[in-house]
């Protein structure tokens, strides 16, 4: 391809990128990671009083009282929501027209763990099989997208394994159908049990390929809670799992009840014809989310 170099430099010259430093991310990303630790989003608060007003079972509402008196106990005092205080999941949507200085973004975002996680537990090792913590709960997972603007979008999960060692991936053939997704899906929350600490929420990826299906699952779990799928049928699908997730009788923690999830939320891409890949990613009774944009 040949570039008119007059043209091509007229068009740089009136383009103005927006000028971002990696510091002040770096900071952003420390104050959202250490307010998400400590702090439940509204939301999911609001649904869990909505719950313990609806749950039958006596054991089951006293479970969610406790959840509700921890979570605000954690906030009052400071203190993390729970014990296994995760792996941070950062998703960084990158406007075309911002411009990095003064560094590296992906070592302010981990210097940014690295100094959220300095009184935290440091859950993370550096390698699957040889078990040696890093010692500061580096490196976070990443995700990163460049969208259209000039901000940026840094959405986080903090995520805790007991949930996220129940969920699962299944790669069904095409002629599969609606019918074997809410299978597998309430398969999976049945399996976890109480070891995902319910209630739960799920996040369910439906489409794209082996890696990108998980990938829409987790991003499920970023939306608030009682935000439907602005896809109506599937809207009507969340509806229908929730529905047959809490007819399992799993309920809180695991002690029967018939609030084993707040939501399910469904996110869908295009895929292949020969496939109906689907996901679960289950987040917990301390679900850690927030985000910031700069």
């Amino acid at each position: 391809m040949v570039v008119d170099s007059l043209l091509y430099t007229e068009y740089v010259d009136n383009v103005a990128p927006r000028a971002i430093s990696v510091r002040s991310v770096e900071e952003a990303v420390v104050q959202l990671l250490r307010d998400c630790v400590r702090r439940l989003p509204p939301d999911y608060l609001a649904a869990l009083r909505e719950a313990e007003a609806r749950e039958p079972s006596p054991l089951g509402r006293r479970v969610l009282r406790m959840l509700l008196d921890n979570a605000e106990l954690a906030e009052r005092v400071g203190v993390a929501t729970c014990q296994d205080t995760g792996i941070p999941v950062l998703f960084v949507e990158v406007g075309q027209d911002v411009h990095f200085v003064d560094g590296s973004l992906p070592e302010a975002l981990e210097e940014a763990v690295r100094e959220a996680y300095r009184d935290l537990r440091k859950s993370v090792v550096r390698d699957p099989l040889l078990r040696e913590n890093t010692g500061d709960n580096t490196p976070p997972v990443v995700h990163y997208e460049i969208v259209p603007g000039d901000r940026v979008r840094i959405a986080t999960l903090v995520k805790g394994f007991g949930a996220e060692m129940t969920s699962a991936v299944r790669m069904l053939p095409a002629t599969a159908g609606e019918a074997e997704v809410k299978r597998f899906v309430v398969e999976v929350v049945q399996r976890a049990g109480p070891n995902a600490c319910p209630p739960v929420i799920v996040g369910v990826g439906l489409g794209s390929s082996f890696e990108g299906v998980a990938l829409l699952a987790k991003k499920a779990l970023l939306r608030p809670l009682g935000t439907p799928n602005p896809k109506p049928h599937l809207a009507k699908l969340e509806g229908e799992l929730l529905e047959a997730v809490n007819a399992t009788g799993v309920g809180p923690q695991g002690l029967g009840g018939v609030c084993t999830a707040l939501a399910v939320h469904v996110e869908s891409s295009p895929t292949h014809i020969a496939a109906l890949p689907v996901a679960v990613n289950l987040n917990c009774s301390a679900p850690r989310r927030g985000e910031v944009v700069l």
